[in-house]
């Protein structure tokens, strides 16, 4: 039942993917990417030189606190939220050949009186694909994806007691791929490979002694082989909201290639004044070798799993565009 319901949500995402992208025409998509991008360059008729780099991106910091004393309606005497997010982009094009880079980082932490600090979020993810353009929008791209978190998470079964679910590097995903990459626009892209490679790390003893995140009982790696499609789509929603969604699927040849892992990450930003903003960040995962945790803290079946994070705090974004310089012949 889990299985269709993952299929079903996983074909619902790639029609409304595909969907809203064919439905934004060429004009209007570059519109938008000066848009997200946060910088309009006016060019210089004169200026014969190339912009060969695109770099910026969105820092955000939220923090929440609140304090109790004597309140008659209950509650912690403390709350203490941080949650900080680092999105990072620098794009590469001359002639034939680009080159797209991206840094997602997200780290948050809450505190209160009755259960002391814990962490919210922990992700750490680049990503870097070099194509080559062999015309009609497709680029031959070479991919290399690596995700992993920063530190320990548990699962709380009560107060005082806590089971280790995950470490650095437990899980980390190393992938390497070859495929094409379709742009059609400069805010979507459709990446489809039949030949790709991933590694699955799971570097803390205890977790691989118990074959989490699917290794074998005392092994701290996995090797697949297998096929990986991603799709990355980015729009403004008006004057002051952005959103970016990711969605990457793989497939393993070499053991039930039916079961198709999931990951998705949905960001929504909404600038309230130059240096305001809300965040919210929606992250799912589905992997049929990663087992749940049951309230009991023994491991149940694999099950979707599912983050949300809303913060209202600092942000400051940039854009920067770098141009070619004039080689001396054209000079002369």
């Amino acid at each position: 039942m889990l299985k269709n319901c993952a299929l079903n949500f996983l074909i619902l995402c790639l029609f409304v993917f595909g969907a809203t992208n064919l439905s934004q025409a060429q004009n209007r998509a570059e519109n938008l990417h000066d848009a997200v991008s946060g910088a309009v360059i006016t060019k210089d008729p004169n200026d014969t030189t190339k912009q060969t780099w695109k770099t910026g991106g969105l820092l955000s910091l939220t923090f929440n606190q609140a304090a109790l004393s004597n309140w008659s309606a209950g509650g912690d005497k403390s709350a203490l939220s941080l949650n900080a997010l680092v999105n990072l982009y620098a794009f590469y094009v001359d002639g034939r050949r680009s080159w797209d880079n991206f840094l997602n980082i997200q780290y948050g932490i809450a505190n209160t009186t009755s259960l002391g600090t814990r962490k919210t979020t922990d992700i750490f993810n680049v990503t870097s694909k070099y194509g080559y353009d062999v015309g009609k929008k497709l680029y031959l791209t070479g991919l290399f994806d690596f995700r992993t978190q920063f530190s320990p998470g548990y699962n709380y079964l009560d107060a005082n007691t806590k089971v280790l679910t995950s470490d650095l590097f437990a899980p980390a995903y190393l992938l390497l791929s070859l495929g094409m990459d379709y742009k059609p626009t400069n805010n979507f892209s459709f990446f489809l490979s039949p030949a790709t490679i991933r590694e699955v790390l799971v570097s803390n003893d205890s977790l691989a002694a118990v074959a989490a995140f699917g290794v074998d009982s005392g092994k701290k790696s996995r090797f697949e082989f297998g096929a990986y499609a991603s799709i990355n789509y980015t729009t403004p929603l008006n004057k002051s909201a952005v959103y970016t969604g990711r969605l990457d699927l793989f497939s393993d040849y070499l053991n039930h290639p039916q079961n198709v892992a999931l990951y998705m990450t949905n960001v929504l930003t909404v600038k309230v004044t130059t240096l305001i903003s809300m965040n919210f960040a929606l992250t799912l995962i589905y992997d049929d070798r990663i087992k749940s945790v049951k309230a009991d803290g023994t491991a149940g079946g694999p099950a979707l799993q599912l983050q949300e994070v809303l913060g209202v705090g600092f942000a400051y974004k940039f854009a920067h565009k770098t141009r070619k310089p004039i080689t001396p012949a054209l000079a002369q």
